[in-house]
């Protein structure tokens, strides 16, 4: 007969298997582009698109580079098959890079710390600075993607590079991924693995030491305009209100308040909700903007 201790521990040590593969496919099953198998040569896909041009030079009516930040599990193409060449029909230069790799672990990216993912994009606002020849970017990132370069504004001296960041349904005060983050304390030690793993999904976590740092002493810095896009519907950035950012030169928008209709969730929201990237375009070019309804979606 079994000790009841035995049984415990073997079914604690059951659960630890089966629970890091459900938290991650469950983020990877609402998170991943679908077509990420597809990204077989990602900058060539990408430039046949009309971006990640580096001999495109910004204009007059568009005088900064855009800079797409894919989100978790995404990648620099399949993150933006939708709104990048949105963006390059009306005559912005825009520009994506891959960020936050793993060994091993081709196309899906944004799952390393993301400390050293802002590290990445900070070299890479450079080299898209010195190929345009612009003073500063604009930015616009999907779930991760618009968090993650807020490390970059507070803390790597992004802020004088960068004139506005807008995030769709970004990450900004952590995720409860619908409440599945919560079974994480009835496993101790499972947080451990994802994190020694994946660390960018424990830094996404509510409550996570990164997101502590990121956001004490306020959400904002000076001197960057600040744009957040949520969908009520949003079931990985969860609750969707904890996306909203607090300071000067913020304004926070739910897409059913421009449309009560729109039905977007969180990968929808950043891959062809066209009232999201109609409220994008506004918030890159606010002296041209044009309200946000139901028809602009086109």
């Amino acid at each position: 007969m079994m000790l009841p201790w035995r049984r415990i521990r073997r079914f604690r040590k059951a659960k630890t298997r089966t629970l890091l593969p459900a938290l991650a496919l469950a983020v990877a099953a609402t998170a991943a582009t679908p077509t990420a198998a597809l990204a077989t040569d990602t900058a060539s896909e990408a430039v046949s698109g009309g971006w990640n041009n580096y001999s495109c030079k910004p204009s007059a009516q568009h005088p900064r580079p855009v800079v797409l930040v894919h989100g978790t599990f995404g990648n620099s193409v399949d993150n933006w098959l939708g709104f990048a060449p949105y963006l390059v029909q009306r005559g912005y230069c825009v520009f994506s890079l891959d960020y936050g790799q793993l060994p091993l672990v081709p196309l899906f990216h944004g799952l390393g710390p993301i400390d050293r993912s802002a590290k990445q994009l900070s070299a890479y606002v450079d080299r898209v600075l010195a190929a345009t020849g612009a003073a500063k970017v604009d930015m616009v990132g999907h779930s991760q993607g618009g968090m993650m370069p807020r490390y970059y504004l507070k803390f790597l001296g992004g802020a004088p590079k960068v004139n506005a960041l807008v995030g769709i349904a970004p990450t900004n005060h952590g995720t409860t991924l619908s409440g599945l983050t919560k079974l994480l304390d009835y496993f101790p030690g499972v947080g451990d693995i994802i994190a020694k793993g994946a660390p960018g999904l424990m830094d996404q976590v509510v409550g996570s030491d990164f997101l502590r740092r990121l956001n004490e002493g306020g959400d904002t810095v000076p001197g960057v305009r600040y744009t957040v896009i949520s969908t009520k519907y949003d079931e990985v950035a969860t609750p969707y209100r904890a996306q909203f950012l607090s300071g000067p030169n913020v304004k926070n928008v739910v897409i059913q308040d421009l449309c009560a209709t729109d039905i977007s969730e969180h990968v929808t929201i950043g891959l062809t909700d066209g009232l999201a990237f109609h409220e994008a375009v506004n918030a890159l070019d606010p002296e041209h903007a044009t309200p946000t309804t139901c028809a602009s979606d086109d």
